[in-house]
């Protein structure tokens, strides 16, 4: 069985002809080339080390503060530090903050953060080493307007923000000063929006405008972002924006990495990794951000081990050819399969919880992954989040399972049990070449190594309707382009059974196996793949479970600890919703309340609304843009008050923030968004 690939060439001498290819290489790990860009002393792209920043959240004019925190992020390992600065009083004020970095022995480059002001801009750019515009608000304008712009209008828009970007061009440029054109996905202009609507190739179009007139300038000190709190749509841009540079241009910029507002805790990690994870490995990304609800120093580790996975992966040998995928990687759409019961086809992808070696004699075995047994009752109940298969090796259950809990056997030990409609076997991918699946089987699990894979596989799994292939394969740098490579091979071979995503990690702490996770199985899922996902870590141990900063994950076993990640990676790649999410930004120094306290509150109280998505935004500067996806907004509109909104609607203004929370609750009530919390 062998990928479909097309004549070629991956060198840098030859990167301009991409064809529909948005990276350097979909075969084997190469650094995408971009130019390299001076940050102060510090060079990105063109090769050099992935770089991690971080955010301020202090308020810029309290300078002591703002000090300490940055210094706190440094001594962390960031190699940049963004301050906000909406105003020029701000602005000016960075000046203070520089000096008193500097007289402490602290050179890292600082990066002013603008939105709405460029006289802020144009200020800061003759201080600070980078600045920061986002082109959906810097001069454009975004009041959820709908104008049908005719081109003569359009032509005159864009004439509009030449005239008032070119000034903080000239400044970076005869200052020395970087520049990173922003893009976020919500806080797309209204003239953009109007012409692209709301998707990934506006967000391209709204940064290469910005980056159209730098070139112009012939300004080239320029880093480039697309952002977005769902993954799936950030990596769409990220890919669409590296085909149209080198479309346009011949070359790429470097691309600084991030989702923006991922939350706090297990949330947040698991989303941000989905999505810097799923560019990072096919050689995308020059700079990283983990944009957490947590004080800013705890998402430098965080970055740390996103980037770890790929120090001193150095680029493996370029293969002189190119691979067509049998998809479009820049539109989501399901691989096309079978159903084979519940699994594939239109069915939500299922859960598979690792239960070898663990008791089975004891309902409450399976309570971590989520059903629970009422023994006065005798019955279960089962949770938004419980696994739909569990593998037990060689084990049997001594005792009748809930009705939906399917189990997956070894093919030896299945022979000796008599409920075969409850157990079905797992065979090696020889096993079922050679003598195919067992008749009285109503499932059979094949488990294949993608790197090895069998010659006359294809060929029999065509015929076969009732086999759901696994893919095994070591934690290795490029499993997932290899296992991406292999369900490639599969679609262009005609092959439709169902596919589960088998991901194990042998790493130790929570956050590491929480990244791998993420972006082993999360980058195949954002691309259409897979109808399943089994997570497992046998080999490795959880020796903390404790997150690094402020949040814990509680975990009362480790079974718990796989299926909810499972779910998770699940309810952030938007294939299986189990619960509720929440669209957070990280807070910064325009916050006006405590971000963490009240993500958290606002947690509790509706943690329970599976599929309503809630957006708590610190200021207006990112809300109700920011937060495009969400069902329902809580704002900050001014110290001590909260905006809320359904969708983009403002519904209640200038609430006083001690009541919010319950107003909130009203508002998801009124809108039949409410359920109360079950009672188990």
């Amino acid at each position: 069985m062998q990928a479909i690939l097309v004549a070629g060439c991956d060198t840098y001498t030859n990167f301009a002809p991409m064809l529909q290819q948005y990276c350097a290489s979909l075969t084997s790990y190469r650094r995408l080339p971009t130019r390299e860009v001076r940050i102060g002393d510090l060079a990105i792209g063109n090769g050099n080390p992935i770089r991690i920043q971080t955010m301020t959240t202090t308020d810029t004019m309290d300078t002591m503060g703002t000090v300490e925190q940055t210094i706190r992020c440094i001594e962390a390992g960031a190699e940049l530090v963004r301050i906000t600065a909406p105003s020029k009083k701000e602005a000016e004020n960075l000046l203070v903050i520089k000096n008193e970095l500097r007289a402490r022995g602290y050179t890292t480059p600082l990066v002013a953060d603008i939105h709405f002001t460029p006289n802020a801009a144009e200020i800061a750019a003759r201080i600070v080493e980078k600045v920061r515009v986002n082109p959906g608000n810097y001069i454009d304008k975004k009041k959820f307007d709908i104008i049908d712009y005719t081109d003569a209008e359009y032509a005159a828009e864009v004439m509009r923000i030449r005239e008032r970007f070119t000034p903080l061009v000239r400044i970076c440029k005869e200052y020395g000063t970087a520049m990173r054109i922003g893009t976020n996905h919500g806080s797309l202009s209204d003239r953009i929006m109007s012409r692209y609507g709301d998707t990934p190739i506006g967000m391209v179009e709204s940064a290469m405008e910005f980056l159209r007139i730098a070139r112009g300038e012939s300004y080239h000190q320029v880093v480039l972002s697309m952002k977005s709190s769902n993954p799936l749509v950030m990596v769409q841009a990220y890919r669409l924006l590296v085909q149209k540079m080198d479309e346009e241009f011949g070359e790429c910029y470097p691309l600084h990495l991030g989702v923006t507002e991922a939350g706090d805790g297990e949330d947040g990690r698991i989303k941000s990794a989905i999505g810097i994870g799923t560019l990072l490995e096919d050689g995308i990304g020059d700079t990283i951000r983990v944009s957490l609800t947590e004080d800013p120093e705890f998402e430098i580790p965080v970055c740390r081990d996103i980037v770890r996975r790929y120090t001193g992966r150095d680029n493996e040998p370029v293969k002189q050819e190119r691979i067509v995928l049998p998809y479009d990687p820049f539109a989501y759409q399901r691989r096309h399969t079978a159903s084979v019961h519940n699994i594939g086809a239109a069915h939500v992808p299922v859960v598979i919880a690792d239960h070898r070696g663990e008791p089975t004699t004891d309902p409450a075995v399976l309570e971590p992954i989520g059903y629970r047994y009422h023994a006065a009752t005798d019955k279960w109940t089962i949770s938004d989040a419980a696994a739909d298969l569990i593998y037990t090796g060689d084990g049997i259950f001594g005792f009748s399972l809930p009705g939906t809990l399917q189990v997956i056997c070894d093919h030896a030990i299945w022979h000796t049990v008599a409920d075969k409609s409850k157990y079905h076997p797992l065979l090696s991918q020889n096993e079922y070449v050679s003598n195919g699946a067992p008749q009285d089987a109503a499932i059979t699990f094949v488990m294949t190594d993608v790197l090895t894979p069998h010659e006359a596989l294809a060929e029999k799994l065509k015929s076969d309707s009732s086999v759901v292939l696994v893919t095994a394969i070591e934690p290795i740098p490029s499993s997932l382009t290899r296992v991406r490579n292999y369900l490639s091979a599969l679609m262009a071979a005609g092959v439709q059974c169902p596919v589960v995503l088998r991901t194990e990690s042998r790493h130790s702490t929570v956050d590491e196996q929480l990244i791998h996770f993420a972006t082993e199985a999360g980058g195949l899922l954002l691309d259409g793949l897979g109808d399943g996902i089994w997570l497992t870590n046998r080999n490795a141990s959880l020796q903390n479970t404790k997150m690094s900063g402020r949040t814990y994950l509680e975990v009362k076993s480790n079974a718990q600890f796989l299926n909810n990640t499972a779910f998770s990676i699940l309810q952030a790649t938007r294939t299986r919703i189990s619960k509720t999410e929440y669209i957070s930004c990280p807070s910064c120094g325009r916050t006006l309340f405590d971000l963490q306290e009240t993500t958290a509150k606002i947690r509790a109280a509706t943690h329970h609304l599976k599929g309503v998505k809630i957006a708590i935004m610190g200021c207006i500067v990112n809300g109700p843009g920011e937060m495009a996806d969400a069902d329902f907004g809580y704002v900050g509109s001014g110290p001590g008050k909260i905006t809320l909104y359904k969708g983009k609607e403002v519904v209640k203004r200038n609430v006083p923030s001690d009541i919010a929370v319950n107003e909130l609750i009203t508002l998801l009530k009124e809108n039949d968004a409410w359920v109360d919390v079950p009672v188990n």
